[in-house]
């Protein structure tokens, strides 16, 4: 029998076109009956932070991180054409036009297909991010973590 191939993915931008091209290769590799794990750190996080608010106990520069980064993955902006904050909502409006999946589908897709996702505690305790604040049904883990699952990767990509 054939071992099963691996796909191992750093999501560090916080930019919603690249994490979309996370989570589509993700997607197809887990269609494609990979293991899948994304590890996201640094700007990445922002995928994987819930929408709403969530009232957690933080520091000054902890608040400041929070406020300036977005919440959620539809609220990322682009990493070009930002125009002021009105590149995401053209690019929105072109993908639904096209029946494209917004990110949070593909999210969704991902953890449907039992993609490992992986949030970096290192960078959440330097961001001052609490497991509260993220998404449910994400793992923690350090880059020991990630190095764990891309020793034997057949596929590794940084986006």
């Amino acid at each position: 029998m054939e071992e099963k191939k691996s796909t191992n993915i750093i999501l560090f931008s916080g930019d919603y076109d690249k994490a979309m091209a996370a989570f589509i290769i993700a997607n197809g590799a887990a269609a494609y009956d990979h293991d899948v794990t994304i590890f996201a750190t640094f700007w990445g996080l922002n995928a994987f932070r819930k929408e709403e608010k969530v009232d957690v106990e933080k520091g000054k520069m902890e608040k400041m991180f929070g406020k300036m980064m977005p919440r959620g993955a539809e609220n990322m902006g682009l990493s070009n054409m930002n125009f002021g904050g009105m590149g995401p909502k053209m690019i929105k409006n072109v993908m639904k036009k096209h029946q494209a999946m917004p990110l949070s589908d593909l999210i969704d897709m991902a953890q449907e297909q039992d993609v490992k996702l992986v949030a970096c505690t290192m960078t959440m305790d330097l961001l001052g991010l609490q497991k509260e604040e993220l998404i449910e049904g994400i793992e923690y883990g350090g880059v020991a973590a990630y190095l764990a699952e891309a020793e034997d990767g057949n596929v590794n990509l940084f986006i």
